[in-house]
């Protein structure tokens, strides 16, 4: 197939659905429109702010796209009308009904930031990290009705390190996505059909859209879990504790090792290192914080504002 042949549709809406608009630009395919949720009320004015995606596009000179939704058949039929081959989402925010699955004459893809089935949903990326998942990845999968469940055409693999917080893992898994997109695009134009692998029955999980409620550190808890709710949720919402009877927002914390029978959420030590707090086993060594009102800071600068803290000489 020439790349003159192949008329694209791209549909995403945020961050991660960048580096994959990019990719269906660059790769020679014509991208005849690109769709992105309407623009929403942003930042303390509560302006109505245009998405990363329509940020992009405008820049590229791209035609763009904001339906309410696409159940119309006003919506639909202005699709239709871009006669696309393809359709690509990534991270588009909004459900395609199955008239618009047939639109396009290969389809439509999905760059879905998980190795399905598991961690089907809205939030992959922060459900993998909370769940101690020792990997992730990105599908590329051809879509069907419904959620997440179409087959699966290439597939990229990156394990979890112990550092990776929702951030990292994300910007990662972002920039996977484009390279594996990439490949799928430029395979198609040279005229290879990719095979289409179904999902396995087994492994179903989904991942749930993150709640606010959720960045809640419970104490009770083992320390390695709450490690990891730190991580998942760094950049959004920020675990949130009470710590000697000051609410902090936690950035960053670790889980160590060690004995005691201190009751949960007990300052167990207060120094250089950071500060140690009892947890359900192990505990949780705490080294950015956020006061109500102030920025991040290390748990040492937030010791010289709180030497109740620090052990007596």
């Amino acid at each position: 197939m020439s790349s003159a042949g192949l008329r694209l549709a791209f549909a995403g809406t945020p961050e991660f659905s960048v580096p994959c608009f990019e990719a269906c630009r660059n790769s020679g395919a014509e991208l005849v429109a690109v769709y992105t949720q309407p623009d929403r009320p942003a930042g303390r004015g509560r302006k109505l702010a245009p998405s990363p995606v329509k940020q992009a596009a405008l820049a590229a000179g791209a035609t763009v796209e904001q339906p309410e939704s696409l159940k119309s058949a006003d919506v639909q039929q202005r699709l239709a009308d871009y006669r696309p081959d393809l359709l690509v989402v990534v991270a588009y925010g909004l459900i395609l009904p199955r008239k618009v699955l047939s639109i396009p004459r290969l389809g439509c893809w999905n760059v879905h930031a998980s190795v399905l089935p598991r961690w089907r949903g809205a939030a992959p990326i922060q459900r993998a990290i909370l769940a101690g998942d020792a990997e992730s990845g990105v599908d590329l999968m051809q879509m069907e009705a419904g959620l997440d469940t179409g087959p699966v055409l290439l597939r990229r693999r990156t394990p979890i390190r112990r550092d990776d917080t929702g951030g990292s893992l994300h910007d990662r898994l972002a920039a996977l996505g484009a390279e594996l997109l990439a490949e799928g695009l430029r395979r198609t134009l040279a005229g290879e059909t990719l095979v289409a692998t179904p999902q396995p029955a087994d492994g179903v999980t989904y991942a749930h859209k993150l709640d606010k409620a959720e960045a809640k550190l419970d104490f009770r808890r083992p320390a390695i879990e709450l490690e990891r709710q730190v991580r998942a949720f760094d950049p959004w919402p920020v675990a949130e504790a009470e710590i000697a009877g000051e609410s902090l927002r936690i950035w960053a914390a670790r889980a160590i090792e060690v004995d005691h029978h201190a009751a949960p959420a007990s300052v167990l030590a207060a120094g250089r290192e950071g500060i140690d707090v009892a947890c359900g086993s192990g505990a949780l060594r705490i080294t950015a914080v956020q006061r109500a009102g102030g920025k991040r800071i290390g748990a040492t600068d937030y010791l010289n504002a709180r030497p109740d803290l620090r052990p007596r000489p």
